[in-house]
């Protein structure tokens, strides 16, 4: 079965190019103008993968990835934004809002379709090797062997983490507050070299 993409921008020529290119690599590609409508899509019918730009009216990309980031039915979707903005400090605010690549515009087709076929492949890797590492059990407490390169309140972020808790979760379970809990987070994945949570979650449970 063909991959699900969700392409959100407000330039109508950029929608259509990306979308061909996409298409023309065999994805199935759906578009949405807006944030808020990309949202309204995505409860009918979850993409597999989202490419959205930052600038657009109401809802800027920088909300509509937190908004999905703080949803447990979404808080996994890879997410690339594919926007005009391209100061450093944009790249980080997106990687620091849960963004998995960032790309700038104009985009070179071939990057583009590369990318997402990495993010989807690793994703189908992390879901195989998570599924032969705990088959069926999904009742069984997870006990993870401790990672001595984090410090004890890294780590049980970490656990959570792995366990597949949203921050704000993990915030509720350890009494913390969700900027310690993204700092914490931040950290983490700077220490261990991992781009996102999912990278993080394998890595943990190979220590299982």
């Amino acid at each position: 079965m063909a991959k699900r993409l969700l392409v959100v921008d407000d330039d109508p020529g950029l929608l259509l190019a990306v979308s061909e290119t996409l298409r023309a690599e065999g994805y199935e590609v759906k578009t949405a103008r807006r944030g808020a409508e990309a949202l309204t899509q995505i409860a009918g019918t979850m993409p597999d993968l989202i490419i959205s730009d930052i600038r657009m009216p109401g809802m800027d990309g920088y909300q509509l990835v937190k908004n999905l980031r703080s949803n447990p039915r979404t808080r996994l979707v890879p997410i690339i934004f594919l926007t005009a903005k391209d100061e450093i400090s944009d790249r980080i605010t997106g990687f620091r809002t849960g963004v998995d690549a960032y790309i700038t515009k104009p985009f070179e087709p071939d990057e583009l379709t590369a990318i997402v076929q990495a993010i989807l492949n690793r994703i189908e890797r992390t879901h195989s090797d998570l599924a032969q590492m705990f088959g069926k059990k999904e009742d069984e407490p997870r006990q993870f062997i401790r990672d001595e390169e984090l410090t004890d309140a890294e780590w049980r972020v970490a656990e959570e983490v792995a366990k597949g808790l949203s921050n704000k979760e993990i915030a509720a379970e350890l009494n913390l507050s969700l900027r310690t809990i993204e700092g914490h987070i931040s950290r983490i994945l700077d220490k261990k070299s991992l781009n996102n949570r999912v990278e993080l979650a394998l890595q943990i449970a190979e220590r299982k």
